[in-house]
């Protein structure tokens, strides 16, 4: 569910006009929606209600500030992948010990950042991390607490390239040297293990992956405990799917999830921690564009708009789907055109659908892309000199612009000529 619907023929969010805000601050731009965030959110949270759990949003979805306080302030935590992030975090209000730090080339630099600053775990995804951030620590007196990201070898059933829980994927610890691990971890005297993390892909569409992993860390977990170690938290990552398209059949919701969790893992008596990011951010965003030409080519058409690859990289990058709905709601009966959907940059690759039904649309028009919220802005760039767009939050009747589109002069300004040019 999302809080972009049609009203007396134009598409709104919440209770704001896309047409409005486009008049406002010109296209392309991001729109999100505060009552969609919100609800997403709870949905998680109210999923393992009942149970010792944090659920601690996956910046890398989207990181605009407003998001994180608008999250923050319901109780979210952080799960950041660079010290970056972390400062990003941190910026919005949410402190240390909300804040998961996940990723497998953590510098030495970025754990002192989050070693000083504070931090909840640092999910430890190699040996040589573990040994570098047990100098680090040592070096400043504190001990780090630590998760170690164990690969199980599920397939996640996903894009290989959004995949991470299988033997050949780059994360976390084979499984099968969890228990070798675990020891040299518990004989580093500036680590303080205290659980289990995993995480295996990212728009799983099914719960069938997760059970396989869970059931894993559940036996992992008792042995690890006979062992001695004291592990009583399991960070369980994040990847629940959204559809988005509406014609396809729904993923799993929250509440199946934390079923499965409560049936795999409640028997366990750990915390359980979640980092969501798709699922909370997606289908809460979306990016409006404007239509420049209507052209006719070989045997096809295309709508070729001013939001381009640069703006929104996942069709190109994954040839990802995205529902795109014109603004103004055609009447009941339009018949529809097949159109190619393109931006303006000078690549082939600059491609947001081929063929896609829509109908008439002309010069001026302005369209949607729905579920656009998340690993939209994020991943967006200033390819071909192109403004980054802007992003603007929506909360009830009003909104605002939550990241500007900068001036040529702004973007030229930023490069550096060397005194002998």
């Amino acid at each position: 569910m999302d809080h972009f619907l049609y009203r007396d023929g134009a598409l709104y969010a919440e209770d704001v006009p896309l047409a409005e805000i486009a008049a406002s601050v010109g296209t392309p731009f991001y729109v999100y929606s505060t009552a969609t965030l919100e609800r997403h959110y709870r949905l998680f949270d109210e999923a393992l209600e009942g149970m010792d759990h944090l659920v601690c949003y996956a910046m890398k979805a989207a990181s605009n500030q407003a998001i994180l306080k608008t999250l923050a302030a319901l109780g979210a935590g952080m799960d950041v992948v660079s010290g970056g992030e972390y400062l990003r975090a941190k910026a919005a209000g949410v402190p240390g010990d909300r804040i998961v730090f996940s990723g497998i080339g953590k510098t030495t630099d970025e754990m002192r950042l989050a070693l000083e600053g504070g931090i909840r775990q640092f999910n430890v995804e190699s040996e040589p991390e573990m040994i570098a951030l047990n100098a680090a620590a040592l070096d400043l007196g504190v001990r780090a607490p630590i998760t170690v990201r164990v690969n199980p070898d599920v397939d996640a059933k996903t894009h290989a390239k959004i995949a991470t829980g299988k033997s050949e994927n780059k994360f976390g610890i084979p499984i099968a040297r969890a228990r070798a691990v675990y020891a040299q971890a518990a004989a580093l005297p500036g680590l303080d293990v205290i659980g289990i993390d995993v995480h295996i892909g990212s728009q799983l569409t099914e719960l069938a992956p997760f059970a396989l992993a869970y059931a894993k860390v559940a036996e992992l977990t008792e042995t690890l405990r006979a062992d001695g170690h004291d592990i009583r938290r399991l960070d369980l990552g994040g990847g629940l799917g959204i559809p988005y398209t509406r014609s396809n059949s729904a993923p799993p919701l929250p509440t199946e999830y934390g079923a499965l969790i409560r049936d795999t893992l409640g028997h366990l008596g750990c915390e359980i921690e979640i980092e969501p990011g798709r699922l909370v951010a997606g289908n809460a965003g979306l990016l409006v564009s404007e239509v420049i030409y209507v052209k006719s080519g070989e045997g096809r058409d295309f709508l070729i708009l001013d939001a381009a690859m640069n703006d929104l990289i996942r069709p190109a990058m994954y040839d990802a789907w995205h529902d795109i709905v014109p603004v103004i709601e055609p009447e009941a009966g339009t018949e529809q055109q097949p159109y190619d959907i393109v931006g303006p940059v000078c690549e082939s690759g600059d491609t947001f659908a081929k063929q896609r039904m829509m109908p008439p649309l002309v010069a001026g028009d302005l369209v949607a892309f729905r579920s656009a919220g998340a690993y939209g802005a994020v991943m967006s760039s200033e390819y071909n000199t192109r403004p980054m767009i802007p992003e603007v939050l929506v909360h009830e009747h009003q909104f605002a612009v939550i990241r500007a589109r900068p001036t040529f002069d702004e973007m030229i300004n930023r490069d550096t000529i060397p005194e002998w040019l």
